[in-house]
């Protein structure tokens, strides 16, 4: 197996570059070059990706670390990664990965079908394609996808959502749920802070929720000052209720001092149980608080009477009212979701392979 293999998606400028067009990034690079991301490279006059069958670790994880609250919740999920990112987040919480420009970062080697095998062994429910955005190991997390789906096993992209249009399209064919980082709701955040833009990741939202069955999922790292404001906040969830849909769960983590941003302080936990309420209040039926214990926050309840669901304490399930329909066991009402007739029981521990 090669690490290095060749990509679709890129042309050939008028200057005699090659323009990578994975990304809204469009890196243009000369013989011998690589994007942005640093794993895809301009090698005889054609992109390919560097990093293919190498990982940067691989651990079973509970599903609702990713975090995936509806999404057969209880179950084990495997999760690996690779090396490198298509955005430059200074608060990256992966950074030591993201950021990695040491191909030794890559100490795994395993083909899709190995890891499907893996998935398969350690009795996950799941593949994540995580600590770094699966956008940039395109290829690889397809190819792993399909070898995945052939052992019954499900896949599940954990991503900003920084992609073009026609290779979302068939990335997303292959993923059975996502969660996307919606990291902030102007575009002075992404330009200032990710080297991004907003609308490339409102229009990968809007793709999943309309146009897929994949099962989506959102999250928003808080942090103090930048994209916590009550103006912020309300705009947000009032687009993703209006956009993306009441039933698409909407989880807002804790920011903790990391990477180059280690002045700002940690994030309250009012700061997140604020953000919860504009959620709630603008029409989103499902909302969370996360990386801080917060079990009320944690958990999900009935959306039209208000009994408890799924009782969480960080990630352990403590309560089960849902019956075998997925349906709330008092009022008989939907929850949003994928859910087995009895939830899983993996524990809350994570460990590596």
């Amino acid at each position: 197996m090669t690490d290095t293999v060749p990509t679709r998606y890129w042309h050939v400028r008028d200057d005699g570059r090659v323009q990578c067009d994975l990304c809204p990034r469009a890196c243009a690079m000369d013989e011998g070059q690589r994007g942005l991301c640093y794993v895809r490279k301009n090698e005889h006059g054609a992109v390919v990706l560097t990093t293919y069958g190498r990982s940067s670790g691989f651990c079973v994880d509970p599903i609702e670390k990713k975090p995936l609250s509806h999404f057969y919740p209880g179950s084990a999920v495997l999760s690996f990664g690779t090396a490198g990112c298509n955005l430059t987040c200074r608060f990256c919480q992966n950074w030591d990965i993201s950021r990695s420009r040491q191909m030794s970062r890559l100490a795994d080697r395993a083909a899709p079908a190995d890891i499907a095998a893996m998935a398969r062994r350690e009795g996950c429910r799941s593949v994540a394609y995580t600590y770094n955005d699966p956008v940039i190991f395109h290829e690889y997390a397809i190819d792993t996808a399909v070898a995945c789906a052939e052992e019954g096993i499900l896949s599940v992209a954990v991503t900003a959502g920084y992609v073009c249009d026609s290779p979302r399209r068939e990335f997303y064919r292959h993923m059975h749920a996502a969660n996307v980082d919606l990291k902030g709701f102007s575009d002075a955040f992404y330009h200032r802070l990710c080297s991004a833009r907003l609308d490339p990741v409102l229009d990968t939202l809007r793709y999943i929720a309309r146009e897929t069955g994949v099962w989506l999922e959102i999250t928003t790292l808080l942090i103090p000052g930048e994209n916590d404001s009550d103006a912020e906040l309300d705009a947000m969830t009032q687009w993703i209720a209006e956009e993306v849909g009441a039933d698409v769960p909407l989880h807002f983590t804790a920011f903790h001092p990391d990477w180059k941003m280690r002045d700002t302080g940690a994030t309250p936990v009012a700061t997140l149980q604020r953000a919860r309420q504009h959620g709630l209040r603008n029409g989103l039926r499902y909302v969370y608080t996360g990386n801080v214990h917060d079990p009320e926050g944690g958990s999900t309840r009935c959306h039209h009477c208000g009994a408890l669901l799924i009782g969480r304490d960080r990630y352990t399930l403590s309560h089960w009212g849902l019956d075998a329909a997925g349906r709330c066991a008092r009022c008989g009402t939907a929850c949003a979701g994928r859910f087995d007739a009895q939830p899983e029981s993996r524990g809350a521990r994570r460990r590596p392979l």
